[in-house]
């Protein structure tokens, strides 16, 4: 009997080989550069390739404020396409674009017109508060 309670402990303990742990990674992108944007959109491809190649989960959040609001930009951003297919290529991996609403009302406000978001984006309430929230929920951090 203590053999087999031990063998169901063992089954339904934390770290058991068949738990399947979800990485998460928030992305920081604070620069109207398409180079870091470009690298922040390589380092997110290439973390969902080794994942899936270890047939791992991974949650990603590329998290844009400040003059890096740009690369979400409808009118402005560099990497539309890009983000489009990144969006359709990214399952069974999550991956996620958040925009700045701060940083959004206060560009509206400078430029006299309302700015719309690419498709692929959704508005936080703030981008810094995202990351931080992000970050104490146990999300890894990275800034390209």
């Amino acid at each position: 009997m203590m053999a087999v309670c031990a063998i169901f402990a063992a089954t339904f303990s934390p770290g058991f080989a068949g738990d399947t742990k979800v990485h998460r990674v928030a992305i920081q992108v604070d620069q109207d550069d398409p180079a870091v944007m470009n690298l922040a959109l390589n380092n997110a491809t290439n973390i969902m390739d080794q994942f899936k190649a270890k047939r791992e989960d991974v949650e990603i959040e590329i998290v844009a404020y400040g003059p890096g609001l740009n690369m979400f930009r409808e009118d402005t951003s560099p990497v539309k396409d890009r983000l489009k297919q990144i969006s359709a290529l990214s399952f069974p991996s999550r991956i996620k674009f958040s925009a700045c609403n701060v940083t959004k009302r206060g560009m509206e406000k400078r430029e006299g017109h309302p700015i719309t978001i690419v498709p692929e984006a959704s508005l936080v309430p703030s981008g810094a508060i995202r990351l931080m929230e992000l970050q104490e929920s146990g999300w890894s951090y990275l800034k390209p």
